[in-house]
């Protein structure tokens, strides 16, 4: 913790410009090693390890996680969405811990988990944060919840302390080919000109990693908390939307600037308003595609769809789903829906499915 604070205070000092770019890159690599450290202490001679997730089974086709600082509403909306009661009071820490429950929505069954109310400094370990954010981690969406009355402030803290876990919210992976070698140095190639990453930079990053031997392609423009999460390896993606939480208790004048903010939601637990939104929004970030199946010389099963995630909708993925085996037994699939000129249509494994589509399996004889 100490040496966290003494990197963190030099890095603050430090002014940033091109002098300074493979010092500073090198104070985050160190940074970042770390906090994996602490997150991640290495088990050895049969000493347990840090503590792991909440043990909550997979349940549904997707999962949502309500992340947020004590009594922003969290426990409510678990109850007005899904049903199972989760307590809740007008006093901290309610919740101790993750409460589960189950949304049907358009077909799918998506598991909605109310976490315990996180801390500053959760990603050093204060409190239960480790849990809690490593069972965020695991979440396909996670749904930010933040308090009208000072949204700005909670959504802050909450960034920096997933961030600080690893977890990336609304970014796609950044666009670097890492591959380490046995010998021939640093390869360091860019295609953006005026990149923030410079050869200086990416040797001081590498070095503090004990790599001195990497092909390092950079496409677009990427930063050095780009590399360092390349090379760590363990970062998770999440689409994220901010619930602003307790809409009546503020003023439309107040609720008109939270307008400004992007992926937000304003609702009401309490009041019930707004929460249909809030599933619609929801279900636009898990991207899911529903896939209906015909048996053949029957109608299509719409009570039960295969549900896909996003980048996983073949038919490969759609066999994978419903049995391991079935790929290798299948001659062709025949495809009704928008994912088809013709209806229907013959096709491989290869084939991409879009949502609604029907699918019939046709067998090797």
């Amino acid at each position: 913790m100490d040496k966290i604070k003494e990197i963190e205070l030099e890095m603050s000092r430090t002014q940033k410009n091109k002098a300074t770019a493979g010092h500073l890159g090198l104070l985050k690599a160190k940074l970042a090693k770390l906090r994996r450290e602490i997150l991640e202490p290495a088990s050895k001679g049969g000493g347990g390890g840090g503590p792991a997730a909440f043990e909550v089974g997979k349940a549904g086709d997707a999962r949502i996680g309500l992340v947020g600082f004590p009594s922003v509403g969290k426990s409510t909306l678990l109850t007005k969405l899904t049903g199972v009661f989760s307590e809740a009071a007008a006093y901290e820490f309610t919740t101790l811990t993750c409460v589960p429950g189950v949304i049907r929505y358009r077909g799918a069954k998506i598991q909605l988990l109310d976490l315990p109310g996180i801390i500053e400094g959760a990603k050093d370990g204060k409190g239960r944060g480790k849990q809690v954010i490593s069972t965020a981690r695991t979440c396909d969406v996670i749904l930010i919840v933040l308090d009208s009355l000072k949204p700005v402030t909670h959504k802050r803290l909450i960034e920096h302390e997933l961030d600080g876990f690893g977890i990336r919210l609304n970014k796609e992976p950044p666009n670097i080919h890492f591959k380490r070698k046995d010998k021939g140095g640093i390869n360091f190639q860019t295609t953006q000109e005026d990149s923030d990453l410079d050869a200086e930079t990416v040797k001081a990053i590498c070095s503090e990693y004990k790599i001195h031997n990497a092909d390092v392609h950079v496409r677009g423009d990427c930063t050095d908390e780009d590399l360092i999460d390349v090379i760590e390896g363990n970062r998770m993606y999440i689409p994220a939307l901010y619930v602003m939480n307790k809409i009546d208790q503020i003023t439309l004048e107040e609720l008109e600037c939270l307008s400004s903010f992007p992926n937000y939601c304003p609702v009401s637990g309490h009041a019930e308003w707004n929460l249909d939104v809030l599933l619609e929004m929801a279900w636009e970030k898990l991207n899911i595609t529903r896939v209906y199946t015909k048996p053949k010389g029957a109608t299509p099963n719409y009570n039960d769809p295969v549900v896909l995630k996003h980048g996983k909708t073949t038919i490969e993925n759609f066999c994978d789903h419903i049995h391991k085996t079935m790929k290798n037994n299948m001659r062709y699939a025949l495809v009704w829906g928008s994912s088809v000129k013709h209806r229907p249509q013959k096709v491989g494994k290869d084939h991409v499915l879009e949502d609604e589509d029907v699918v019939q399996i046709v067998k090797k004889v």
